[in-house]
């Protein structure tokens, strides 16, 4: 096993080579009509805790290759959820190839609740729909596999870490330090300290007298950390550092809890840093957990 003192001989390396895939890639898109996805090239990064700050489940740092793919702008928000909603994603067993169909009723389990800007109230369509199960985001995936001819699903926890930090290990999407202006966390001190953003707000610009700073990842894709929780395809395993391949693992084969990463408003900066691991029952419908695509390439 490599030591932390090896592996960071690697760093600069990769984040040079990183560098030219940023100057040349970071800002293209593609867009199939139900929101833009930012390409994530081909290459290596350093995923796992790079500064010995974290749990015990986010080490041994290790070097991990990526195929090319496309993350989400943005999580997936009220108004994108809608469409699924509204086209009968629920009553569709098609939908539901990876299990749950039946058992969520018609709407995520807050979709009617202001508290939580669901996605039945007016004014609400910009904001993270939430109060969605593991099943419910495959479900929306394989409807926007349908619509778009593409193959939508939830990234897996190597892609969703990717995407995040790029390629010169840093703490959060944006670089090593955190405030309010970049980020919805625990005592931030933001205009909705004590709930959701809609989605974007920390662009750079100004809102009202609040100015916030951008929190694009290297990719070009927002609020990476912060607000609420994404899932992932993965299951969770808290030693799954020890064995995961190095090129495009997808976690352990069985389990009984999901990966979740990005951390939520209710949490303190400790769990917004990139390299943070979480998990929850894939039936769960938790008010900070929402989620983004990614489209293959």
């Amino acid at each position: 096993m490599k030591t932390y003192k090896t592996l960071f001989s690697f760093t600069l390396l990769i984040a040079l080579i990183g560098a030219l895939s940023y100057s040349a890639f970071a800002q293209l898109s593609v867009n199939d009509g139900y929101g833009e996805y930012m390409r994530v090239p081909a290459g290596r990064f350093l995923m796992g805790d790079n500064y010995e700050e974290g749990d015990p489940d986010e080490v041994p740092v290790h070097i991990v290759f990526l195929d090319e793919y496309f993350i989400g702008k943005y999580k997936v928000t009220n108004a994108e959820f809608k469409k699924f909603v509204d086209d009968n994603g629920y009553e569709n067993s098609e939908y539901w190839s990876a299990g749950g169909f039946g058992e969520y009723g018609e709407i995520p389990r807050h979709w009617n609740s202001e508290r939580f800007k669901g996605g039945g109230i007016t004014g609400n369509a910009n904001f993270p729909v939430v109060g969605v199960s593991w099943f419910e985001a495959m479900a929306y995936c394989s409807w926007l596999s349908e619509k778009t001819g593409k193959v939508y699903r939830l990234p897996t926890e190597a892609e969703w870490e990717k995407a995040a930090r790029g390629t010169d290990s840093r703490r959060f999407a944006w670089g090593n330090d955190i405030n309010g202006h970049y980020a919805n966390f625990e005592f931030s001190d933001d205009p909705f300290e004590r709930g959701l953003t809609p989605v974007g707000y920390y662009d750079g610009s100004v809102h009202g007298e609040y100015r916030t700073n951008s929190n694009k990842s290297p990719y070009g894709a927002f609020d990476m950390v912060g607000n609420v929780w994404e899932w992932c395809l993965d299951w969770y395993a808290s030693r799954y550092y020890d064995v995961s391949p190095e090129n495009d693992p997808k976690g352990p084969d069985t389990g009984s809890s999901r990966v979740l990463r990005a951390g939520g408003w209710v949490d303190s900066a400790y769990y917004q840093r990139c390299a943070n691991r979480n998990s929850s029952f894939p039936e769960n419908r938790n008010p900070i957990q929402g989620f983004r695509c990614v489209r293959e390439k």
